[in-house]
């Protein structure tokens, strides 16, 4: 428990097995409830790790289904079990666990309904040797979902971030739409909360992305980029709903 709430942190992982272990020994288990990690069909042992360091529950899919999915796949457990937030966070390393309580507290206060975890507004963030382009993708991305949502944001492809679980009921939210499998489902929440007018906020969160060789990214430079930009016209131009 946190402040009175029950808390459940989501962790989608595909392949992490060098990483997902220092991810859950980093978590601040004073705090979060429940570690429920989803494996998306690794070919590794990620989740044999997460077992072995500390998860609470890892669910196992037959195949890698895409983060969207995965991420869906834990927001049902949150809803099921009756979390009262829900967070997530990447499985790669990138974001730091003991941040935690730095989303968790505009909803304790009862002053937000939804935090976004932004790197830009961190004087922690180090890019590290991130690509140009992808520098340049972060940054226009929030731009263009401002535009599109009428409110203005710093970061919108930040996976760590957390909700109020029951968010997740309002039948607007068309989470289980096989399109949002993928990278889609994480901007299609982000526009759908703040076009549905709950209350949201940023808070800075740290983001450290490792030299090239180490694997910073398994995203694909044009298709993957591409699933992250649908959701912003889709959406904002009334295509999907």
């Amino acid at each position: 428990m946190y402040r009175g709430k029950s808390i459940i942190l989501i962790v989608p992982a595909f392949n992490e097995d060098t990483k997902i272990g220092e991810v859950i020994r980093r978590v601040p288990r004073k705090i979060v409830d429940k570690v429920t990690v989803v494996d998306d069909g690794s070919t590794d042992c990620t989740a044999i790790i997460a077992e072995r360091v500390g998860a609470d529950q890892v669910i196992r899919l037959d195949c890698s289904r895409g983060v969207g999915y995965a991420i869906r796949a834990g927001y049902r457990v949150a809803q099921n079990e009756g979390y009262d937030i829900s967070v997530t966070i990447a499985g790669n390393n990138k974001d730091n666990p003991q941040e935690i309580p730095v989303l968790l507290d505009p909803i304790c206060d009862e002053r937000t309904d939804f935090v976004m975890g932004s790197r830009f507004l961190s004087e922690k963030n180090n890019v590290g040797e991130m690509p140009r382009y992808r520098i340049f993708a972060t940054r226009i991305h929030p731009i263009l979902v401002s535009i599109f949502c009428g409110h203005k944001i710093t970061e919108s492809t930040n996976g760590f971030r957390a909700l109020r679980t029951s968010i997740l009921y309002d039948q607007r939210l068309r989470l289980d739409e096989s399109w949002l499998d993928r990278y889609e489902l994480e901007v299609y929440l982000l526009m759908k909360i703040l076009k549905l007018g709950y209350r949201t906020t940023e808070v800075p969160v740290s983001k450290i992305y490792p030299p090239k060789n180490t694997g910073y990214t398994k995203m694909s430079p044009i298709v993957d980029w591409w699933r992250m930009l649908a959701p912003i016209f889709l959406v904002g131009l009334g295509f999907r709903s």
